[in-house]
């Protein structure tokens, strides 16, 4: 009698839209019939138990240790929970390998949050707020005042997000934020430029303070909205205002820009906002410093911002004898899967090739105990 084993529709469903996979591709890579496969992820059918042999098979085709397939079910994230940066350019299937990706980011989360004692969540909801006043308010509420923030991602974990890296299958998506049941994360693309990756966080604060969890982020309006918030929050209006940038050329953009560890597009852009340059001059800037490359890359610029929270995690499991493998295994993950999560966030536990280094120390950081 062949050996057979209860396995999980909705870990298929998340697994196989991991990997980018429709029915039909998952059909020629295991022979099994699109028909079948939709049985098995939607529970149809009398049985919800497969061979060890399909299993296997699954599996293999899908990246995953077969314990991912019979573990605990899972709900999906709804896309219209997520906050994605021109959804209508994505296909299905990028916003769906971003989804899955996501959801095993808060499986990590929680398995996490069973051993640490993590940060609160701390985030206003300001819905329909002015952005320019949203971004002085939470500064306000966070007691910044109009300093430079230091590092952007350990801000946003000290005040109890979750932040984690995108995964190589799903970088057209970009950064992206959402809420998964009153906690909030922030899911990062950390192979772009220091000043670029500091700009997308605050870009997607700003959605979790302006579209919180019960509002639809989606649309052109909602981005304009989000880039204004990131645009004041990194660079307040008084602040740059003491600057003194009133028709600043190229070479003052250039030297100021460190100030606020903005892209000097970025800053280029503010001053314009706060009518420091004509509309002719900040032309004239965006044009000059497009020929000088800073378009596509921050020339000399500032190294990837890392997690501070993540960084303690590792180190305190690593003291305690727990290895990233042991972790990806509780957790029915490859190492892959969990390397990928955390890319470039952390150097507490042995990642792909980092870019950069490790980033000054924010105004406050994540307080992290573990639980005994």
């Amino acid at each position: 009698m062949t050996d057979k084993h209860s396995f999980t529709p909705s870990r298929l469903k998340v697994a196989r839209k991991r990997r980018g996979m429709t029915l039909v591709r998952l059909e020629q890579v295991t022979g099994i019939t699109t028909r079948t496969l939709s049985d098995y992820e939607n529970g149809r059918g009398k049985e919800r138990q497969l061979t060890t042999k399909t299993l296997e098979t699954l599996a293999k085709a899908l990246g995953v240790p077969v314990a991912f397939l019979t573990a605990a079910e899972i709900e999906e994230i709804p896309v219209e929970a997520v906050s994605f940066r021109a959804l209508s350019k994505l296909t299905a299937g990028q916003r769906d390998t971003a989804l899955a990706a996501a959801r095993i980011a808060i499986m990590i989360n929680e398995w996490i949050e069973e051993r640490f004692l993590l940060p609160a969540p701390d985030v206003p909801s300001l819905t329909g707020k002015d952005p320019d006043w949203a971004a002085e308010r939470v500064r306000g509420l966070w007691d910044l005042g109009v300093a430079p923030i230091g590092n952007l991602v350990h801000l946003l974990e000290a005040h109890g997000v979750r932040v984690f890296s995108l995964a190589d299958e799903c970088l057209e998506v970009d950064a992206f934020s959402f809420y998964w049941k009153t906690t909030p994360y922030v899911i990062l693309n950390t192979r772009k430029s220091g000043e670029r990756g500091r700009f997308d966080a605050a870009h997607e604060l700003g959605h979790l303070v302006l579209h919180p969890e019960h509002e639809i982020p989606h649309g052109k309006e909602a981005e304009q909205q989000a880039q204004r918030f990131a645009s004041a929050f990194l660079m307040p209006e008084k602040a740059v205002l003491a600057k003194r940038l009133n028709n600043a050329t190229v070479d003052r953009v250039l030297a100021a820009k460190s100030t606020w560890k903005v892209s000097a597009m970025a800053l280029t852009y503010r001053l314009h906002e706060l009518n420091l340059v004509t509309e002719w001059g900040y032309r004239s800037l965006a044009t000059n410093l497009s020929r000088m490359g800073y378009r596509r890359e921050e020339v000399g610029g500032i190294a990837r911002e890392s997690s501070q929270l993540l960084s303690k995690v590792f180190t305190a499991l690593r003291a305690e004898g727990v290895t990233p493998l042991q972790i990806a295994d509780a957790l029915h993950i490859t190492w892959d899967e969990l390397s990928d999560q955390v890319f470039g966030l952390t150097s507490a536990m042995p990642v792909k090739s980092l870019p950069g280094g490790s980033q000054t120390t924010p105004p406050a950081s994540p307080s992290l105990h573990l639980v005994k």
